[in-house]
């Protein structure tokens, strides 16, 4: 957790975990035995079956947070239930759960933490590995669209709309009845326009196809890139307090925008597996694989190259 080692900072068993022992890069990753954490108050453990792996995974590795190594890796978990901290209400042992990690580490693992207050049950129909890529990557998609409160036939603007949250963004807002456009790369676009939106390559000259792509401009920006192109597209914008950066934070307020405040709740988890179980909403998991392959995965998704989520899958 920030300002302390995740590693051996309860006692018990001793689990298989992977993480990082040294803040920078991905030579200081390595796998570790660490002890099964005892669930605090508001706590869940789970027995993990699958875990999400995210960009902060790799931000955090590098120093982002101030959290102290060694530390367990992963943000986002599905497991089962296997122990209930103080005041964990409404989940039981061996309840099929998915939800956030305590301090958004410690996934990684056999064994993990999740804060009960982000967490929600898994229906049968969500496998284990779509549930741990909901959390991140759809919770923040989700949480953005709360965030904006646009009204259907509004126009967003998704600035970097073909990776981890950019995707579940798109489909949640055409569920909502907004026309979403979406910068991305060329080898996103068919990807971009199956889930609805209209893409629009990157580069010069990005706002005058963004002109042509939404002739009666945009109502709003959320930024998932950050630098230069955030600068472009914000020029777009009548009201620059419906500009959100997730990617380049201290951009985004000095062009007028305003942080994502987001929910992390079990209501919204609960929702946005509803809206799988239903066929509504596809977390696009693209590759999964197993805890020995966690270095890989991660290396991934620091190239910014992964076609959808990266999950792995644990027990």
């Amino acid at each position: 957790m920030p300002g302390e080692g995740t590693v051996g900072r309860r006692s018990g068993w001793v689990v298989r975990a992977y993480g990082f022992v040294r803040t920078g890069g991905p030579e200081h990753e390595e796998f570790l035995d660490v002890p099964v954490p005892a669930p605090g108050p508001g706590e869940l453990l789970l027995r993990v079956r699958a875990a999400g792996v995210n960009p902060g995974d790799w931000r955090l590795r590098e120093g982002s947070h101030g959290t102290v190594p060694p530390a367990v890796l992963g943000r986002e978990v599905a497991g089962v239930v296997v122990a209930l901290g103080v005041g964990s209400r409404g989940f039981a042992v061996g309840d099929e759960v998915f939800g956030g990690c305590p301090d958004m580490v410690g996934g990684w693992a056999e064994q993990a933490l999740v804060t009960a207050s982000f967490a929600a049950h898994r229906p049968e129909a969500v496998a284990p590995e779509a549930a741990a890529a909901l959390p991140v990557a759809a919770g923040t998609a989700y949480d953005a669209l709360t965030n904006l409160d646009l009204p259907a036939g509004a126009t967003l603007l998704v600035n970097g709309a073909g990776g981890g949250v950019g995707l579940p963004l798109v489909q949640l807002a055409r569920a909502r009845g907004l026309t979403v456009v979406g910068t991305a790369g060329p080898g996103k676009h068919e990807l971009i326009a199956g889930f609805g939106g209209v893409p629009v390559a990157y580069g010069e000259g990005v706002v005058d196809r963004l002109r042509v792509a939404a002739p009666a401009g945009v109502e709003a920006v959320f930024d998932l890139a950050g630098g230069e192109s955030l600068r472009a597209v914000s020029a777009l914008l009548a009201d620059p307090t419906r500009l959100i950066s997730v990617a380049d934070k201290a951009l985004g307020k000095e062009l007028g925008g305003r942080d994502l405040v987001r929910d992390r709740s079990t209501a919204v988890l609960g929702e946005l597996a509803r809206l799988v179980a239903e066929g509504a909403l596809d977390p696009h998991v693209t590759d999964v694989r197993p805890l020995d392959d966690a270095a890989a995965a991660l290396a991934v998704v620091e190239s910014g190259h992964a076609s959808g989520k990266v999950v792995l899958r644990i027990g």
